[in-house]
């Protein structure tokens, strides 16, 4: 894997007044085949959450995908924790 990639982010949608306080983790990992997956778990801060895991044919393709949900995300309101 290539230093300048992302592997792993967490991201936070806050807010008081809808009682609202979600997750969202986004991670690259290799497969025990060698693909590329991107996992995605999501939820309520503090609870347990939901899993998806995507298979890739290569970590360029992973990548992308990540790139992708990471937009996706930041457009509905999501925020990296710790920024």
């Amino acid at each position: 894997m290539s230093q300048d990639t992302i592997q792993y982010l967490v991201l936070d949608r806050l807010d008081a007044s809808c009682n609202m306080a979600r997750y969202y983790v986004l991670s690259i990992e290799p497969s025990l085949f060698g693909d590329a997956t991107l996992i995605r778990e999501w939820g309520r801060i503090g609870q347990p959450g939901q899993r998806r895991i995507e298979l890739y044919e290569n970590q360029s393709r992973a990548v992308k995908a990540l790139e992708t949900w990471l937009r996706r995300k930041r457009r509905r309101g999501y925020l990296l924790r710790g920024v």
